[in-house]
């Protein structure tokens, strides 16, 4: 034990000096990326080039285990790492300080490297960040370590390096810790002051009155039951799921749609007052990730303004394959460099495929793709709803693989039927008696024309429906149960417009979403009488609000 003390006692400064010295790096990187451009940032383009290289089944467990923290979760697990690895390096500079050095560097090469792969990258300048943080490290690195009380780099006994103090050391650490505290700040209040133009621009953008309003929601479209999900989802409460480690802040003066490609007779570069000049469209629609598995959360419905996509691809010359057009792929490209691929012929087939201005009244936040996104119904938002789009290219699927074709997922991409139960909650304990089972369920472009529900292994039982709101959104329903005491398994399954059933077949996410049907477990307490049945009502949890995931 007093060896093992010992050895701690004589290896943490130079641990510590590591650790520090990695903090001076990520701070004068942090300083460097605000001066040029923020996206440039060490952490963020190695987090990018992480997710890049990650297989789609560990994004798929991600996504499942930390829902919207995922990018949270892998910031944390890439700093952690570097921590670690600033120790031993740290560590090792008590022997060997150039060896300590050399690995700081190489942490530069690397996050240099990782800027300049980037799709987004905006030239070598980007590798400037990583390179700048490096030199500050190795520095840092070489300074703390020069001042440590620990056993000198050739290992003989002595009271520290030089004779110098534990106090002058940690003096020059809390110098250290303080000057990068300070670069870091900086760097953050730089970085934010080039958003500002961005958020001024949205602030100040009007959007105009649609040319066709979204139809009335039905009375009857919203169902008074606590728990359900609500037809209309708050923009807070919408789901995000994306790669963007950095919300991509974009000024929509500055902002521009490219339109070119093949089978394009007339490319054209787009400016946002003139998609605003545009005749626009007002549309509720239920918008699905691939990701969401059964009975999650990763689905909602917003009404969406913008300019009608098949319009504009006419205007430019472009056919659908059925009409015989050059193109079966429209490969849209956001402004971080995310690439999908949509057919042709779905944007064009009279669906309200459109590019997206205005979400739930107002102009789209910037994390849903402000100025323009695109979005189609019926397509899982992986190969339809580009957020932050800069550019559409028509090609072909032979041609051309997009990003998420090219990790494993399919190129087609329809929503399944689906359906999902809200209320009760998993492992609620409702009361004997009547019990409401509730959700919604969703075919965008086919509609629902049925829901059933099973208790156990009982038969399958109709569902009461909300009015209808259209084929695009999904639709509420509710079951009344007569609840007996012990656990049970409620179990839903949807009918679509074609008077398809919602599959049993139980398949995961990758590589065209999830299916199966989803179920939940409860436990109906014991009654003894009249009054405990009483008690067990006036004491049953009552359920919150529905489980969507906040932007």
């Amino acid at each position: 034990m007093s060896s093992f003390r010992s050895t701690l006692v004589r290896v943490a400064p130079g641990a510590l000096a590591g650790v520090l010295a990695a903090f001076a790096a990520l701070a004068a990187a942090e300083l460097a990326a605000g001066l040029a451009r923020p996206a440039a940032g060490p952490v963020t383009v190695v987090g990018g080039a992480v997710v890049d290289l990650t297989p789609a089944a560990v994004k798929d467990f991600a996504i499942r285990t930390f829902g919207e923290d995922d990018k949270e979760a892998l910031r944390i697990g890439i700093l952690s790492l570097l921590a670690f690895s600033a120790a031993v390096l740290g560590v090792l500079s008590l022997r060997h300080l150039c060896a300590g050095a050399a690995g700081a560097l190489l942490f530069g090469t690397v996050g240099a490297a990782a800027a300049l792969s980037r799709p987004d990258s905006a030239g070598p300048g980007d590798a400037l960040p990583s390179l700048v943080g490096a030199a500050a490290g190795a520095a840092a690195l070489a300074f703390l370590i020069a001042r440590t009380a620990s056993a000198p780099r050739d290992g003989s006994a002595g009271s520290g390096r030089g004779g110098r103090n534990r106090r002058g050391f940690l003096t020059a650490a809390a110098a250290t810790a303080g000057a990068a505290a300070s670069a870091g700040a900086l760097g953050r209040v730089l970085a934010g002051r080039q958003g500002q133009g961005a958020t001024a621009s949205r602030n100040a953008l009007v959007l105009p009155r649609p040319a066709s309003p979204a139809p009335a929601v039905p009375a009857g479209a919203q169902l008074r039951v606590p728990g359900i999900s609500p037809f209309a989802t708050p923009t807070r409460d919408f789901y995000r799921v994306d790669t963007a480690l950095v919300v991509p802040m974009i000024d929509a003066g500055t902002w521009r749609l490219r339109i070119h490609g093949e089978g394009v007779a007339r490319p054209r570069t787009l400016t946002l007052g003139e998609l605003l000049a545009r005749p626009l469209v007002e549309r509720d629609i239920t918008l699905t990730c691939v990701s969401n598995e059964v009975g999650g959360p990763y689905t909602g419905t917003a009404r969406w303004l913008g300019v009608p996509l098949a319009d504009l691809l006419r205007e430019a010359g472009v056919r659908p394959p059925s009409q015989g057009g050059r193109s079966d792929q429209l490969v849209a490209r956001s402004a971080d460099g995310m690439t999908l691929g949509s057919p042709v012929e779905e944007l064009m087939d009279g669906r309200d495929a459109m590019l997206a201005v205005g979400m739930n009244g107002e102009p789209l936040p910037f994390a849903h793709g402000f100025p323009v996104r695109m979005l189609v119904p019926g397509l899982y938002g992986y190969v339809s709803a580009c957020k932050w789009i800069t550019d559409m290219e028509l090609t072909s699927f032979g041609a051309y693989d997009p990003y998420w074709v090219r990790r494993g997922w399919a190129r087609r991409a329809p929503v399944k039927t689906q359906s999902r139960i809200d209320t009760p909650k998993p492992f609620a304990r409702p009361a004997a008696g009547p019990v409401t089972v509730a959700g919604v369920a969703w075919a965008q472009r086919r509609g629902i024309t049925r829901v059933e529900v099973r208790i156990d292994d009982g038969p399958w039982r109709d569902a009461d429906l909300a009015a209808p709101a259209g084929p695009d959104t999904w639709r509420q329903w509710t079951y009344r149960w007569d609840a007996s005491p012990g656990g049970h398994t409620l179990t839903v399954r949807a009918t679509d417009g074609t008077g398809r059933v919602q599959t049993e077949e139980r398949t995961r996410t990758v590589p065209d979403g999830a299916s199966g049907m989803h179920s939940v477990f409860v436990t109906v307490p014991q009654t003894t009488g009249p009054s405990a049945r009483q008690a067990g009502r006036s004491t049953t949890p009552t359920t919150g609000q529905p489980n969507t995931t906040p932007c």
